[in-house]
Protein backbone atom coordinates (compact mmCIF):
# COMPACT_ATOMS: atom_id res chain seq x y z
CA UNK A 1 0.00 0.00 0.00
CA UNK A 2 3.01 2.04 0.86
CA UNK A 3 4.27 1.77 -2.55
CA UNK A 4 1.27 2.35 -3.94
CA UNK A 5 0.43 5.83 -2.50
CA UNK A 6 3.91 6.73 -3.47
CA UNK A 7 3.11 6.35 -7.01
CA UNK A 8 0.40 8.19 -6.44
CA UNK A 9 1.96 11.08 -4.92
CA UNK A 10 4.75 11.37 -7.36
CA UNK A 11 1.79 10.82 -10.58
CA UNK A 12 -0.03 14.25 -8.89
CA UNK A 13 3.28 15.77 -8.11
CA UNK A 14 4.75 15.20 -11.66
CA UNK A 15 1.00 17.23 -13.15
CA UNK A 16 1.24 19.95 -10.75
CA UNK A 17 4.76 20.73 -11.02
CA UNK A 18 4.61 20.91 -14.73
CA UNK A 19 0.97 21.95 -15.31
CA UNK A 20 -0.27 22.56 -18.55
CA UNK A 21 -2.76 20.86 -21.00
CA UNK A 22 0.06 19.19 -22.30
CA UNK A 23 0.68 17.27 -19.83
CA UNK A 24 -2.47 15.37 -19.26
CA UNK A 25 -1.78 12.17 -17.84
CA UNK A 26 -1.49 9.00 -20.20
CA UNK A 27 -4.37 6.38 -20.76
CA UNK A 28 -1.84 3.85 -18.47
CA UNK A 29 -1.38 6.33 -16.35
CA UNK A 30 -4.86 7.46 -15.77
CA UNK A 31 -5.71 3.47 -14.91
CA UNK A 32 -2.79 3.59 -12.26
CA UNK A 33 -3.85 6.63 -10.74
CA UNK A 34 -8.01 5.57 -10.79
CA UNK A 35 -7.30 2.27 -8.87
CA UNK A 36 -5.11 4.20 -6.50
CA UNK A 37 -7.96 6.30 -5.82
CA UNK A 38 -9.96 3.30 -5.97
CA UNK A 39 -8.40 0.78 -3.27
CA UNK A 40 -8.09 3.85 -0.97
CA UNK A 41 -11.63 4.34 -0.79
CA UNK A 42 -12.40 0.51 -0.72
CA UNK A 43 -10.29 0.85 2.40
CA UNK A 44 -11.58 3.73 4.12
CA UNK A 45 -14.59 4.97 2.44
CA UNK A 46 -16.66 1.91 2.70
CA UNK A 47 -15.91 0.92 6.21
CA UNK A 48 -17.28 4.34 7.59
CA UNK A 49 -20.36 5.02 5.47
CA UNK A 50 -21.54 1.25 6.27
CA UNK A 51 -21.29 2.14 9.89
CA UNK A 52 -22.62 4.98 9.65
CA UNK A 53 -26.22 3.62 7.92
CA UNK A 54 -26.11 0.67 10.25
CA UNK A 55 -25.43 -1.16 7.12
CA UNK A 56 -23.64 -4.71 7.50
CA UNK A 57 -23.92 -6.25 4.39
CA UNK A 58 -24.57 -3.86 0.99
CA UNK A 59 -25.22 -6.20 -2.37
CA UNK A 60 -24.94 -5.18 -6.02
CA UNK A 61 -26.33 -6.77 -8.51
CA UNK A 62 -26.08 -5.95 -12.43
CA UNK A 63 -25.66 -7.00 -15.82
CA UNK A 64 -23.19 -6.16 -18.80
CA UNK A 65 -24.60 -3.49 -20.47
CA UNK A 66 -27.41 -2.38 -18.08
CA UNK A 67 -24.86 -1.63 -15.23
CA UNK A 68 -25.76 -0.01 -11.84
CA UNK A 69 -24.20 3.35 -11.81
CA UNK A 70 -22.84 2.80 -7.86
CA UNK A 71 -20.83 -0.85 -9.95
CA UNK A 72 -19.67 1.41 -12.81
CA UNK A 73 -17.58 3.37 -9.98
CA UNK A 74 -16.62 0.63 -8.37
CA UNK A 75 -14.85 -1.46 -11.46
CA UNK A 76 -11.00 -1.28 -11.93
CA UNK A 77 -10.16 1.11 -14.63
CA UNK A 78 -9.82 -1.61 -17.50
CA UNK A 79 -13.36 -2.64 -16.97
CA UNK A 80 -14.96 -0.75 -19.13
CA UNK A 81 -18.10 -2.49 -18.84
CA UNK A 82 -19.52 -4.83 -16.06
CA UNK A 83 -19.00 -8.57 -17.15
CA UNK A 84 -22.22 -11.03 -17.75
CA UNK A 85 -23.51 -10.96 -14.91
CA UNK A 86 -21.48 -9.05 -11.78
CA UNK A 87 -22.10 -9.45 -8.02
CA UNK A 88 -20.35 -7.62 -5.46
CA UNK A 89 -20.50 -8.29 -1.87
CA UNK A 90 -19.44 -6.15 1.11
CA UNK A 91 -19.89 -7.49 4.44
CA UNK A 92 -18.64 -5.26 7.54
CA UNK A 93 -17.21 -7.84 10.16
CA UNK A 94 -17.03 -5.18 12.51
CA UNK A 95 -14.32 -3.58 14.71
CA UNK A 96 -11.10 -4.53 13.86
CA UNK A 97 -12.06 -7.13 11.36
CA UNK A 98 -12.92 -4.55 8.81
CA UNK A 99 -14.96 -4.68 5.29
CA UNK A 100 -14.81 -8.30 2.99
CA UNK A 101 -15.31 -7.90 -0.41
CA UNK A 102 -16.27 -10.64 -2.97
CA UNK A 103 -17.73 -10.71 -6.21
CA UNK A 104 -20.22 -13.77 -6.72
CA UNK A 105 -18.21 -14.60 -10.21
CA UNK A 106 -16.14 -17.01 -11.30
CA UNK A 107 -12.80 -14.58 -11.45
CA UNK A 108 -11.37 -11.92 -9.84
CA UNK A 109 -12.46 -8.36 -10.24
CA UNK A 110 -9.61 -6.65 -10.55
CA UNK A 111 -7.43 -6.76 -7.41
CA UNK A 112 -10.30 -5.44 -5.60
CA UNK A 113 -13.05 -8.23 -5.15
CA UNK A 114 -12.03 -12.01 -4.53
CA UNK A 115 -14.05 -14.26 -6.92
CA UNK A 116 -16.45 -16.64 -4.51
CA UNK A 117 -18.34 -18.93 -7.67
CA UNK A 118 -16.96 -21.76 -9.11
CA UNK A 119 -19.87 -22.30 -11.47
CA UNK A 120 -19.03 -26.14 -11.95
CA UNK A 121 -20.01 -26.80 -8.12
CA UNK A 122 -22.76 -24.82 -8.10
CA UNK A 123 -24.47 -23.78 -11.84
CA UNK A 124 -27.00 -21.20 -10.13
CA UNK A 125 -25.20 -17.93 -9.20
CA UNK A 126 -28.10 -16.99 -7.35
CA UNK A 127 -27.88 -20.18 -4.98
CA UNK A 128 -23.86 -19.17 -4.55
CA UNK A 129 -24.83 -15.38 -3.70
CA UNK A 130 -27.66 -16.92 -1.03
CA UNK A 131 -25.09 -20.08 0.43
CA UNK A 132 -22.53 -16.24 0.99
CA UNK A 133 -25.61 -14.41 3.00
CA UNK A 134 -26.71 -17.33 4.48
CA UNK A 135 -22.92 -18.42 6.26
CA UNK A 136 -22.53 -14.58 6.97
CA UNK A 137 -26.39 -14.20 8.90
CA UNK A 138 -25.79 -10.32 8.30
CA UNK A 139 -28.33 -8.25 10.28
CA UNK A 140 -29.38 -5.80 7.39
CA UNK A 141 -29.37 -6.61 3.47
CA UNK A 142 -29.13 -3.25 1.43
CA UNK A 143 -29.69 -3.47 -2.80
CA UNK A 144 -29.55 -0.34 -4.30
CA UNK A 145 -33.24 0.38 -4.69
CA UNK A 146 -34.16 4.07 -4.53
CA UNK A 147 -37.16 6.64 -5.14
CA UNK A 148 -35.11 9.58 -4.31
CA UNK A 149 -32.34 8.79 -6.67
CA UNK A 150 -31.65 7.26 -9.75
CA UNK A 151 -28.07 6.95 -8.81
CA UNK A 152 -28.91 4.60 -6.39
CA UNK A 153 -31.89 2.47 -7.64
CA UNK A 154 -29.58 0.27 -10.22
CA UNK A 155 -30.77 -2.78 -9.38
CA UNK A 156 -33.77 -4.26 -12.21
CA UNK A 157 -37.06 -5.73 -11.66
CA UNK A 158 -35.83 -9.09 -12.86
CA UNK A 159 -32.64 -9.08 -10.85
CA UNK A 160 -34.25 -8.38 -7.50
CA UNK A 161 -36.99 -11.52 -8.40
CA UNK A 162 -34.35 -13.54 -9.15
CA UNK A 163 -32.26 -12.19 -5.65
CA UNK A 164 -34.89 -12.91 -3.53
CA UNK A 165 -36.53 -15.93 -4.82
CA UNK A 166 -32.92 -17.50 -4.53
CA UNK A 167 -32.75 -16.36 -0.63
CA UNK A 168 -34.70 -18.23 2.50
CA UNK A 169 -38.02 -16.36 3.08
CA UNK A 170 -36.62 -16.33 6.75
CA UNK A 171 -34.03 -13.82 5.52
CA UNK A 172 -36.27 -11.48 3.14
CA UNK A 173 -37.41 -8.95 6.15
CA UNK A 174 -33.66 -8.13 6.16
CA UNK A 175 -33.88 -6.51 2.79
CA UNK A 176 -33.68 -2.80 3.02
CA UNK A 177 -32.73 -0.18 0.48
CA UNK A 178 -28.99 1.42 -0.01
CA UNK A 179 -30.22 4.41 -0.77
CA UNK A 180 -28.13 6.52 1.79
CA UNK A 181 -25.14 3.77 1.36
CA UNK A 182 -24.82 4.38 -2.68
CA UNK A 183 -25.10 8.50 -1.78
CA UNK A 184 -22.52 8.45 0.78
CA UNK A 185 -20.67 6.44 -1.75
CA UNK A 186 -20.75 8.74 -4.57
CA UNK A 187 -20.35 11.86 -2.74
CA UNK A 188 -16.84 11.69 -0.39
CA UNK A 189 -14.53 13.16 -1.63
CA UNK A 190 -10.98 11.65 0.01
CA UNK A 191 -8.35 14.13 0.58
CA UNK A 192 -6.58 12.31 -2.45
CA UNK A 193 -9.05 12.91 -4.75
CA UNK A 194 -9.29 16.91 -3.95
CA UNK A 195 -5.37 16.03 -4.70
CA UNK A 196 -5.93 16.06 -8.17
CA UNK A 197 -10.33 17.92 -8.03
CA UNK A 198 -7.83 21.17 -8.43
CA UNK A 199 -5.75 20.05 -11.03
CA UNK A 200 -9.23 18.81 -13.05
CA UNK A 201 -10.71 21.99 -12.40
CA UNK A 202 -7.78 23.99 -13.50
CA UNK A 203 -7.38 22.15 -16.60
CA UNK A 204 -11.28 22.55 -17.24
CA UNK A 205 -10.79 26.58 -16.94
CA UNK A 206 -7.77 27.13 -19.07
CA UNK A 207 -9.99 25.50 -21.93
CA UNK A 208 -12.54 27.66 -21.23
CA UNK A 209 -10.34 30.74 -21.73
CA UNK A 210 -8.76 29.50 -24.70
CA UNK A 211 -12.65 28.99 -26.29
CA UNK A 212 -12.84 32.55 -25.18
CA UNK A 213 -10.15 34.19 -26.83
CA UNK A 214 -9.47 35.44 -30.33
CA UNK A 215 -7.77 31.93 -31.61
CA UNK A 216 -11.15 30.80 -31.32
CA UNK A 217 -13.63 33.91 -31.80
CA UNK A 218 -13.30 36.08 -34.64
CA UNK A 219 -15.89 39.05 -33.78
CA UNK A 220 -18.47 39.30 -36.31
CA UNK A 221 -18.02 35.78 -38.31
CA UNK A 222 -18.01 33.10 -35.48
CA UNK A 223 -21.25 31.85 -34.31
CA UNK A 224 -21.98 30.84 -30.82
CA UNK A 225 -22.79 27.07 -32.00
CA UNK A 226 -19.23 27.32 -34.13
CA UNK A 227 -17.68 27.69 -30.61
CA UNK A 228 -19.69 25.12 -28.88
CA UNK A 229 -18.22 22.52 -31.08
CA UNK A 230 -14.71 23.64 -31.10
CA UNK A 231 -14.76 22.72 -27.49
CA UNK A 232 -15.95 19.57 -28.41
CA UNK A 233 -13.00 18.97 -30.75
CA UNK A 234 -10.77 20.38 -28.03
CA UNK A 235 -11.99 17.98 -25.56
CA UNK A 236 -10.97 15.26 -27.90
CA UNK A 237 -8.36 16.24 -28.75
CA UNK A 238 -6.97 16.34 -25.28
CA UNK A 239 -7.91 12.68 -25.03
CA UNK A 240 -10.91 13.78 -22.42
CA UNK A 241 -14.23 13.24 -22.23
CA UNK A 242 -17.32 15.57 -21.38
CA UNK A 243 -20.52 14.37 -19.96
CA UNK A 244 -22.79 17.25 -21.74
CA UNK A 245 -22.73 18.99 -25.06
CA UNK A 246 -21.19 22.62 -24.43
CA UNK A 247 -23.62 25.15 -24.44
CA UNK A 248 -23.05 29.00 -25.55
CA UNK A 249 -25.36 31.70 -25.57
CA UNK A 250 -25.99 35.33 -26.23
CA UNK A 251 -27.05 38.93 -24.63
CA UNK A 252 -27.07 41.52 -26.24
CA UNK A 253 -28.45 45.59 -25.69
CA UNK A 254 -30.55 45.23 -28.66
CA UNK A 255 -31.80 41.87 -28.38
CA UNK A 256 -34.40 39.92 -26.43
CA UNK A 257 -32.46 38.19 -23.21
CA UNK A 258 -32.14 34.70 -24.72
CA UNK A 259 -34.36 31.73 -24.75
CA UNK A 260 -35.18 33.63 -21.14
CA UNK A 261 -34.69 31.33 -18.31
CA UNK A 262 -36.09 28.41 -19.90
CA UNK A 263 -32.80 25.98 -19.68
CA UNK A 264 -35.22 23.18 -21.29
CA UNK A 265 -34.48 24.35 -24.81
CA UNK A 266 -31.05 25.01 -26.76
CA UNK A 267 -30.56 28.25 -27.62
CA UNK A 268 -30.43 29.61 -31.50
CA UNK A 269 -26.87 29.81 -33.49
CA UNK A 270 -25.67 33.59 -33.23
CA UNK A 271 -22.87 35.50 -34.60
CA UNK A 272 -21.03 37.27 -31.88
CA UNK A 273 -20.92 40.62 -32.43
CA UNK A 274 -18.86 43.47 -30.68
CA UNK A 275 -20.98 44.73 -27.54
CA UNK A 276 -22.58 40.99 -26.84
CA UNK A 277 -22.43 39.33 -23.40
CA UNK A 278 -21.25 35.64 -24.83
CA UNK A 279 -21.73 32.93 -21.75
CA UNK A 280 -20.45 29.41 -21.97
CA UNK A 281 -21.50 26.16 -19.81
CA UNK A 282 -19.36 23.57 -20.07
CA UNK A 283 -17.58 20.39 -18.27
CA UNK A 284 -15.05 17.73 -18.37
CA UNK A 285 -14.79 13.97 -17.07
CA UNK A 286 -11.15 13.11 -16.52
CA UNK A 287 -9.67 11.12 -13.61
CA UNK A 288 -13.00 9.56 -12.59
CA UNK A 289 -14.42 13.01 -11.70
CA UNK A 290 -16.06 15.99 -13.71
CA UNK A 291 -16.63 19.71 -13.84
CA UNK A 292 -19.21 21.81 -14.45
CA UNK A 293 -18.37 25.26 -15.28
CA UNK A 294 -20.46 28.63 -16.79
CA UNK A 295 -18.37 32.15 -17.59
CA UNK A 296 -19.18 34.83 -18.98
CA UNK A 297 -17.02 37.16 -22.12
CA UNK A 298 -17.82 40.68 -22.99
CA UNK A 299 -16.90 41.06 -26.44
CA UNK A 300 -15.23 44.88 -26.34
CA UNK A 301 -16.70 47.82 -28.78
CA UNK A 302 -14.04 49.24 -30.72
CA UNK A 303 -14.54 52.59 -28.44
CA UNK A 304 -14.52 50.62 -25.30
CA UNK A 305 -11.25 49.26 -23.23
CA UNK A 306 -13.55 47.79 -20.49
CA UNK A 307 -16.99 46.36 -19.67
CA UNK A 308 -19.77 48.59 -18.91
CA UNK A 309 -19.88 48.94 -15.36
CA UNK A 310 -23.74 47.77 -15.34
CA UNK A 311 -22.19 44.26 -16.63
CA UNK A 312 -19.49 44.61 -14.34
CA UNK A 313 -21.76 45.27 -11.27
CA UNK A 314 -23.87 42.26 -12.38
CA UNK A 315 -21.55 40.07 -11.97
CA UNK A 316 -20.72 41.48 -8.33
CA UNK A 317 -24.07 40.98 -7.68
CA UNK A 318 -23.98 36.85 -8.85
CA UNK A 319 -21.01 36.98 -6.89
CA UNK A 320 -22.79 38.05 -3.68
CA UNK A 321 -25.77 35.49 -4.58
CA UNK A 322 -22.99 33.21 -4.61
CA UNK A 323 -21.38 34.02 -0.98
CA UNK A 324 -25.07 34.12 0.21
CA UNK A 325 -25.39 30.15 -0.86
CA UNK A 326 -22.07 28.90 0.46
CA UNK A 327 -22.17 30.97 3.55
CA UNK A 328 -24.87 28.67 4.52
CA UNK A 329 -23.38 25.46 4.24
CA UNK A 330 -23.19 24.07 7.60
CA UNK A 331 -23.26 19.86 8.28
CA UNK A 332 -26.98 18.61 8.69
CA UNK A 333 -28.50 21.37 6.92
CA UNK A 334 -30.45 19.98 4.31
CA UNK A 335 -30.63 21.14 0.49
CA UNK A 336 -34.21 22.53 0.82
CA UNK A 337 -33.32 24.57 4.30
CA UNK A 338 -30.10 25.88 2.47
CA UNK A 339 -31.99 27.03 -0.56
CA UNK A 340 -34.71 28.77 1.79
CA UNK A 341 -31.96 30.36 3.78
CA UNK A 342 -30.00 31.87 0.79
CA UNK A 343 -33.09 32.89 -1.35
CA UNK A 344 -34.08 34.72 1.65
CA UNK A 345 -30.66 36.25 2.55
CA UNK A 346 -30.55 37.35 -0.95
CA UNK A 347 -34.16 38.56 -1.42
CA UNK A 348 -33.12 41.11 1.86
CA UNK A 349 -30.48 42.40 -0.10
CA UNK A 350 -32.86 43.31 -2.99
CA UNK A 351 -31.18 40.24 -5.37
CA UNK A 352 -33.05 39.00 -7.87
CA UNK A 353 -31.77 35.75 -7.88
CA UNK A 354 -32.36 31.68 -9.00
CA UNK A 355 -30.42 28.73 -7.35
CA UNK A 356 -30.21 25.29 -9.06
CA UNK A 357 -26.72 24.07 -7.51
CA UNK A 358 -26.22 20.24 -7.00
CA UNK A 359 -23.64 18.32 -5.78
CA UNK A 360 -20.79 17.15 -8.32
CA UNK A 361 -17.93 14.30 -8.17
CA UNK A 362 -18.15 10.71 -10.19
CA UNK A 363 -21.17 11.73 -12.16
CA UNK A 364 -21.72 15.49 -13.52
CA UNK A 365 -25.55 16.04 -11.61
CA UNK A 366 -24.30 13.62 -8.82
CA UNK A 367 -25.37 12.21 -6.01
CA UNK A 368 -26.31 14.38 -2.78
CA UNK A 369 -28.86 17.10 -1.29
CA UNK A 370 -30.31 19.16 -4.45
CA UNK A 371 -30.49 22.81 -3.93
CA UNK A 372 -33.01 24.42 -5.64
CA UNK A 373 -34.10 23.01 -9.04
CA UNK A 374 -34.23 25.81 -12.09
CA UNK A 375 -37.57 25.49 -12.28
CA UNK A 376 -38.48 25.26 -8.62
CA UNK A 377 -36.79 27.56 -6.10
CA UNK A 378 -39.54 26.07 -3.37
CA UNK A 379 -38.79 22.75 -1.59
CA UNK A 380 -37.03 19.63 -3.56
CA UNK A 381 -38.88 16.94 -2.17
CA UNK A 382 -37.12 13.59 -1.58
CA UNK A 383 -33.17 14.70 -2.67
CA UNK A 384 -33.78 18.12 -1.16
CA UNK A 385 -34.24 16.94 2.30
CA UNK A 386 -31.02 14.90 2.22
CA UNK A 387 -28.98 16.67 4.87
CA UNK A 388 -25.03 18.11 3.94
CA UNK A 389 -22.46 16.04 4.79
CA UNK A 390 -18.61 16.96 4.94
CA UNK A 391 -15.98 16.08 2.32
CA UNK A 392 -18.69 16.42 -0.41
CA UNK A 393 -18.40 18.77 -3.69
CA UNK A 394 -20.91 20.75 -5.41
CA UNK A 395 -21.14 23.19 -8.51
CA UNK A 396 -22.10 26.36 -7.11
CA UNK A 397 -25.02 26.59 -10.05
CA UNK A 398 -27.16 29.91 -9.94
CA UNK A 399 -28.11 32.97 -11.73
CA UNK A 400 -29.02 36.90 -11.12
CA UNK A 401 -31.12 38.64 -12.91
CA UNK A 402 -29.69 42.44 -12.92
CA UNK A 403 -30.90 45.59 -14.50
CA UNK A 404 -28.08 47.29 -16.86
CA UNK A 405 -27.99 50.98 -16.99
CA UNK A 406 -25.87 51.10 -20.22
CA UNK A 407 -28.47 48.92 -22.18
CA UNK A 408 -31.83 50.72 -21.33
CA UNK A 409 -32.15 49.29 -17.84
CA UNK A 410 -32.79 45.82 -19.59
CA UNK A 411 -32.23 42.69 -17.57
CA UNK A 412 -29.77 41.18 -17.63
CA UNK A 413 -28.67 37.65 -16.37
CA UNK A 414 -25.83 36.28 -15.02
CA UNK A 415 -25.32 32.77 -15.02
CA UNK A 416 -22.54 31.32 -13.19
CA UNK A 417 -21.28 28.04 -12.18
CA UNK A 418 -18.08 26.70 -10.01
CA UNK A 419 -17.09 23.56 -8.61
CA UNK A 420 -16.25 23.87 -5.01
CA UNK A 421 -15.77 21.49 -1.90
CA UNK A 422 -17.67 21.68 1.82
CA UNK A 423 -15.07 20.09 4.77
CA UNK A 424 -17.49 19.98 7.48
CA UNK A 425 -16.35 23.50 8.70
CA UNK A 426 -16.00 26.02 5.61
CA UNK A 427 -16.32 25.98 1.92
CA UNK A 428 -14.16 27.14 -0.56
CA UNK A 429 -13.86 27.11 -4.70
CA UNK A 430 -11.46 23.94 -5.80
CA UNK A 431 -9.69 26.47 -8.76
CA UNK A 432 -11.42 29.64 -7.73
CA UNK A 433 -14.48 31.27 -9.42
CA UNK A 434 -15.26 34.41 -11.76
CA UNK A 435 -15.00 37.45 -10.49
CA UNK A 436 -14.01 39.74 -13.41
CA UNK A 437 -15.43 39.37 -17.06
CA UNK A 438 -13.09 38.08 -19.73
CA UNK A 439 -12.72 40.48 -22.04
CA UNK A 440 -11.94 40.51 -26.29
CA UNK A 441 -10.03 41.42 -27.73
CA UNK A 442 -7.73 41.03 -24.69
CA UNK A 443 -6.82 44.32 -23.04
CA UNK A 444 -6.20 42.51 -19.67
CA UNK A 445 -4.05 40.31 -17.78
CA UNK A 446 -5.21 36.90 -19.27
CA UNK A 447 -3.88 34.88 -15.58
CA UNK A 448 -6.89 32.27 -15.30
CA UNK A 449 -5.96 33.40 -11.69
CA UNK A 450 -7.12 36.73 -11.98
CA UNK A 451 -10.48 36.14 -13.34
CA UNK A 452 -11.39 32.71 -11.22
CA UNK A 453 -10.69 34.02 -7.42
Amino acid sequence: MKKQLLLLVFLLSFSFTTFSQTTILSMRQRAEVEDKLLDIRFQRVIPEIMRREGIDMWVLICREYNEDPVVKTMLPATWLSARRRTILVFHDKGGELGVERVAIARYDVGRFFKGAWIPEREPDQFKRLAREIIDRNPKKIALNYSVNYGHADGITHTEYELFKNALPAKFHDKIVSAERLAVAWLETRTPEEMMIYRQICRIAHEIIEEGLSEKVIHIGITTSKEVEWWYRERIAELKLETWFHPSVTIQRQDGALQKDSNFSTRPDEVTILAGDLVHVDFGITYLGLNTDTQQHLYVLKPTEKDAPEGLKNALKIANRLQDHLTNNFKTGKTGNEILRDALAQSKAEGINGTIYTHPIGMHGHAAGPTIGMWDNQGDTKGAGDYPLYPNTAYSIELNAAVEVPEWNNKLVRIMLEEDGFFDGEKFWYIDGRQTKLWLLPRVAPTNTQKINE
